[in-house]
C-alpha cells in the first residue's frame, strides 16, 4: 500500500510495517512491535487484502491499541463465500492465461518443484488482472514473493476461518470498522459485509463503483477511495488530543 501511505503521509503520520513471520500469531506480533515501539496509540490501522484480515485479528487482540480498523478490499470471513473467488479469477482470463493459472497453481502443489517464489509471483500477476476494473496501471506492489511463508500462514488463516475462529474475533474487537469494498473485486462483499455485521459492534461497509481488488490503481474510483479514507481519518482523529 505504498501508493496510500504516500498520499496520505502529507497530513498524517504514517507507517508501513512488513510482515515476515511465518504464522498469524507471528505476523500479529511483529505489528505490535511496530505499532507500541514507532506509533501513537491507539493507531488507525488501514489494511488491504490479507492486510486486511490481519488487521481485523490484530485489533480483536490487541483492541486498546486500535482507535479505528479500515478494511481494504478484505478477504471473506467465511468459508462458503472464498468457494467462487477463484473461478471468477479464471473467468476472466482469456483461454491461454487460464491454462497458463491452472499449470501454476499444479505446479505449486507439486512438492518437488522449484523457483516457487517465482511461479508464484507469475501467478499473483495474472491475478492483478483478474482483480482489476479499469487500472492505471497494473501493480500490486509486492516487495519480495516468498510462497514458504504464504503457504504457512494462509494454512493457519483458513484454519481460523474454517472453524470460526476468525469471525468470533470480531465481538473482541471495541473501535469502529469500517470495509471499503469494490463491486468488482473478486472477493464477494456478501463475505465481508454479512459476517462483520453479525459481530462486530461498531461496522459500516462502503461500496465504491467501478473498482476492483486495489482501489488506489482503479482509474474510475480512486479519487472516491482516497476521499473516503481521509474523511474517514478525520473523523477519527478530531476528537484525539
Amino acid at each position: 500500500m505504498s501508493r496510500v501511505a504516500s498520499e496520505l503521509a502529507d497530513a498524517w503520520g504514517v507507517l508501513e510495517p512488513i510482515q515476515t513471520a511465518a504464522s498469524v500469531t507471528g505476523q500479529v506480533e511483529e505489528l505490535r512491535s511496530v505499532v507500541v515501539e514507532r506509533g501513537h496509540t491507539p493507531v488507525i490501522m488501514i489494511g488491504s487484502s490479507w492486510g486486511a484480515m490481519l488487521g481485523f485479528i490484530f485489533s480483536a487482540r490487541y483492541p486498546t491499541l486500535v482507535r479505528k480498523l479500515i478494511l481494504v478490499g478484505s478477504g471473506v470471513y467465511e468459508q462458503q463465500y472464498a468457494a467462487g473467488i477463484l473461478d471468477t479469477r479464471l473467468n476472466r482470463l482469456d483461454e491461454q492465461q487460464r491454462q497458463e493459472a491452472l499449470l501454476l497453481m499444479k505446479t505449486l502443489g507439486d512438492p518437488t518443484a522449484h523457483d516457487k517464489d517465482l511461479i508464484m509471483a507469475r501467478l499473483g500477476d495474472l491475478f492483478t488482472k483478474t482483480d482489476a476494473c479499469d487500472p492505471e496501471a497494473l501493480s500490486s506492489e509486492v516487495i519480495e514473493c516468498r510462497y514458504d511463508l504464504h503457504r504457512a500462514v494462509w494454512a493457519d488463516a483458513e484454519h481460523m476461518r474454517r472453524d470460526s475462529t476468525l469471525l468470533e474475533l470480531g465481538r473482541k474487537i471495541r473501535c469502529p470498522v469500517v470495509a471499503i469494498h469494490g463491486d468488482y473485486d473478486p472477493h464477494p462483499a456478501e463475505g465481508v459485509q454479512k459476517p462483520l455485521s453479525s459481530v462486530v459492534k461498531d461496522f459500516r461497509f462502503i461500496w465504491l463503483k467501478n473498482c476492483g481488488h486495489l482501489p488506489w490503481i482503479e482509474r474510475q474510483a480512486k479519487d472516491e477511495f482516497f476521499r473516503v479514507i481521509r474523511e474517514e481519518l478525520r473523523d477519527a482523529t478530531s476528537g484525539a488530543k
